[in-house]
């Protein structure tokens, strides 16, 4: 089951007078591709004076482009939206055969729209040391995914880096840690020098408290959490993009809520813009006041009953309560309640033959099944009606299997008082189908029925 939470992302900026904006480009919604189940989603814009255009650029990511006519001293950016944090399965996909092997080549066609994504920088020593190692790899595609992701987990350490800014590969190589967006692009140039196409992704990362603490490992989050986060996409012919998380060393899942992905950093930007002064100040060396703020929370809004979280004690105390009231009003209307089972039968003969074991049928099983009704009627039902009519119908099984019912009056009064009526099947008989044709045309002008309806088996 699910989790539904509200994330809030709130980013402002204060001028200590009124400045002129330039057209901004907000990346901040969800992108198309997202697995995550967006329940709602909303954009407030500050200052309220603005024109907003909805657009996609060429990766299809959704931008916000917000023109402000007038001048302002507030820049403000909030995002509000609702996600059903469901399990998915990051393995879950199926990969064309002839890239089920590493190394691959991505057909013709396939290349070329992919030209974005192979474009690699030009190479540094640190970067080549590391490809030399992991283009020995000979084995299954999704293996080579793993440790492709692992060998930047391993190597670099993450650090909160307040600089803007993306370092180069080597320079993240060099220092042996970065950022989020250093790690995200370091995989994304490492997959392509060693032929694969990627591309950079910014998104949300909702990371809520394990229900249990894992038995090895990390615990993770000590509260639930959420931020702006980076990680690389890679493509993989039959599976589309899958999302790896350097920073982490895991495949992106159902916490990773991408916003934008692109080739190069700088296009997948939450927000870019310019902005000048409104009137040009007498002295020419003074300076702007500016000042920055940033929040993000992340609420749980629902929680069903699962596996690793059951029914709190005030759950059960409920439930309990409200099934006392049921048994009590049950039992008030005089309506009883009965619960069937399936007894297995076996014969006392043959006992290990498969249709007393694994087969539906046999050649005694339906003989030895009649015998036992009839049993059954003669010592708890007598005036019984019995029937002999249509089971289950198994998926798979060409046939439904059959069903023998016994049914009685509890006031003692017969149902069927001829019990030799019922024909015994142990005995052959020369009925056929013709024989069922005039026994039910003859019955339905009996009940007073039209014969044209009459159907024989």
């Amino acid at each position: 089951m699910g989790i539904r939470v509200a994330l809030r992302h709130h980013t402002q900026y204060r001028y200590d007078r009124l400045v002129a904006f330039s057209p901004h480009t907000i990346r901040l919604r969800p992108a198309p591709h997202t697995r995550t189940t967006i329940e709602s989603y909303s954009l407030t814009v500050q200052p309220r004076t603005h024109f907003l255009n909805w657009q996609q650029d060429p990766y299809s990511n959704y931008l916000a482009r917000v023109v402000f006519p007038k001048p302002s001293d507030t820049l403000g950016v909030t995002v509000d939206l609702i996600a059903e944090l469901s399990p998915i399965n990051p393995f879950d996909f199926f990969i064309d055969e002839y890239a089920e092997q590493f190394p691959f080549v991505y057909e013709d066609s396939l290349r070329k729209e992919l030209v974005p994504y192979l474009e690699p920088l030009p190479i540094g020593p640190c970067l080549r040391e590391v490809r030399h190692e992991l283009a020995e790899f000979r084995g299954r595609t999704i293996d080579f995914l793993v440790e492709l992701n692992q060998a930047i987990y391993r190597r670099v350490k993450y650090v909160i880096r307040l600089e803007p800014g993306v370092q180069t590969p080597e320079q993240t190589l060099e220092l042996s840690s970065g950022s989020c967006r250093d790690s995200a692009w370091l995989l994304v140039q490492l997959a392509r020098q060693l032929g694969l196409a990627a591309r950079f992704c910014s998104g949300y990362l909702i990371q809520l408290v394990a229900d249990e603490k894992p038995v090895e490992g990390p615990e993770g989050p000590t509260a639930d959490f959420t931020d702006l986060h980076a990680w690389a996409e890679i493509y993989v012919p039959g599976a589309g993009w899958i999302g790896l998380d350097a920073t982490s060393g895991l495949l992106a899942a159902e916490g990773h809520i991408p916003l934008a992905c692109t080739a190069d950093p700088q296009s997948a930007a939450p927000i870019s813009g310019n902005f000048g002064w409104h009137k040009l100040p007498d002295d020419e060396e003074a300076k702007l006041g500016e000042e920055f703020e940033f929040e993000m929370s992340v609420t749980r809004l629902n929680e069903q009953p699962r596996v690793t979280k059951p029914y709190t004690e005030e759950q059960w105390a409920a439930i309990d309560s409200l099934g006392e009231r049921v048994d009590s009003q049950l039992r008030e209307w005089d309506v009883r309640l009965t619960m069937g089972g399936e007894p297995t039968f076996v014969s006392i003969d043959n006992r290990d033959a498969e249709e007393w074991n694994t087969a539906a049928l046999g050649p005694h099983k339906r003989q030895q099944a009649m015998l036992l009704i009839k049993r059954l009627r003669d010592r708890w039902a007598k005036g019984a009606l019995l029937h002999f009519g249509q089971g289950k119908w198994y998926p798979g099984e060409q046939l439904p299997r059959w069903a023998f019912g016994c049914y009685w009056r509890r006031d003692g009064q017969p149902i069927w008082s001829n019990p030799n009526l019922v024909a015994d099947e142990s005995v052959p008989t020369n009925f056929n189908a013709i024989a069922a044709n005039c026994f039910i045309t003859r019955l339905a002008e009996n009940l007073e029925l039209d014969a044209k309806f009459v159907v024989p088996g």
